[in-house]
């Protein structure tokens, strides 16, 4: 396995946790060196190692009252860095609190077969757009049936693609209004309690949905089959895989309802901007490994300490970044961005509850902070009492060479 020159100061410091900005500086020209990236990968490697450096510039404070200095540096701001978030998440939550309604909620989460895994390593664009067409498709369809409820239903869908070990395992969670509004808008229909449809008939749903959506993609030439799975450029080894896929069962799960909106933001917040992995389940970096924390589901819960060479770690982590421009967070039905408003005013005045106040200004990054832990990032840190006021702006600083990567492909 090769290895790397450590970046300048790339070594944790003393009582310092270890990031994932030390294993992508430490391994991550190696890694480049020896793997073929495709442009979002490298973009993403980049931007972490990078973030809140000098070679991307930052500003110079100074404490009104006891003159300490401080220097801070810009982070980078990309969606796969865990170090940049919490802001973005706030921030979105903070939008959505006013689309929320005074109903019950539902988790429904959709899964694909692993053996689904290689394929989307491959077209990640087209399989991840499949897999949120199916699972919103199969739920409003049987939003829509009279035999369920007969209306439209209002779905966030969040796109993940791990698992606890950094394993390929993709999957959309969805929340999902408790009852529909009627087609000609007349009135509200409230699921029935604690229970939304019936799991199975979904899962037969979805499976058909989306083999039916893979196959008119190959059809169509979306496609190319290389490597291990070039046999199935073959008409009848193609077929022969998808009746293997439709053979299978499906796993769609339905958890009961939140209970209520304020739950229904809590556990958005635990899921729309996640990476595959925090910094906080980081354990260690030695020389040539990773460890870190994973929870074991097949037994009993237990969290375990998983290590895995740096060259692994880095590979696992790379199959989760989304490729360029890629939306991984999505709304439809009644929260469907084109028909939003109109339709949450309806049901609004159909459950006779008043309107939310007018959308605010964002929120400053100080203010998201200040409300979010209770820390003022301008308050001096040396005397507690003065206030960090900029002085300078600091230049982006000369980036350090690296060597050049293989060509790759497309996002």
């Amino acid at each position: 396995m090769a290895t790397a020159a450590p970046w300048p100061g790339a070594a944790v410091e003393r009582g310092r946790r270890v990031e994932l900005a030390d294993i992508v500086r430490t391994h991550g020209a190696a890694y480049r060196q020896m793997h073929v990236l495709s442009r979002a990968q490298g973009r993403a490697l980049r931007a972490i190692e990078v973030c809140r450096t000098a070679e991307l510039g930052g500003h110079r404070a100074v404490c009104t009252a006891c003159g300490a200095e401080r220097i801070t540096y810009n982070s980078c701001r990309n969606r796969h860095c865990p170090k940049c978030q919490r802001v973005a998440t706030e921030r979105w939550l903070t939008a959505r609190q006013r689309d929320l309604l005074p109903i019950p909620y539902f988790h429904v989460v959709f899964t694909l077969p692993h053996a689904l895994n290689p394929l989307a390593q491959s077209h990640p664009r087209l399989i991840y757009r499949l897999l949120f067409q199916a699972a919103a498709t199969t739920l409003a369809r049987f939003g829509r049936d009279p035999q369920h409820l007969g209306g439209d239903l209002g779905v966030t869908a969040i796109l993940h693609t791990w698992g606890q070990s950094l394993t390929q395992h993709l999957h959309v969670h969805c929340v999902v209004t408790g009852g529909a509004l009627a087609p000609d808008g007349s009135r509200w229909i409230p699921a029935r309690a604690g229970f939304l449809f019936p799991v199975r008939a979904l899962s037969t749903l979805f499976r058909g949905l989306f083999l039916a959506g893979l196959g008119r993609a190959v059809a169509r030439g979306e496609t190319h089959f290389t490597g291990g799975l070039a046999d199935l450029a073959e008409p009848a080894a193609f077929a022969a895989w998808l009746a293997r896929l439709r053979a299978q069962a499906w796993v769609v799960y339905c958890k009961p309802p939140f209970a209520g909106p304020t739950h229904v933001l809590a556990y958005l917040g635990r899921y729309t901007h996640r990476v595959a992995i925090a910094n906080d389940r980081l354990v260690a970096l030695e020389p040539g490994a990773v460890r870190f924390r994973w929870r074991d589901y097949a037994d009993g819960n237990r969290v375990k300490i998983m290590t895995l060479t740096a060259d692994e770690f880095l590979r696992r982590f790379l199959l989760h970044v989304v490729p360029n421009g890629f939306v991984r967070i999505r709304h439809f039905g009644l929260l469907a961005n084109r028909t939003r408003a109109a339709k949450l005013a309806r049901v609004r005045a159909l459950l006779d509850q008043p309107s939310p106040p007018s959308a605010e200004a964002p929120e400053s990054v100080r203010a998201v902070m200040l409300r979010v832990t209770g820390r003022d990032i301008d308050r001096c840190p040396v005397c507690v009492h003065g206030r960090l006021r900029c002085v300078a702006l600091l230049p982006p600083a000369r980036p350090r060479a690296h060597a050049p990567p293989p060509p790759g492909p497309g996002p």
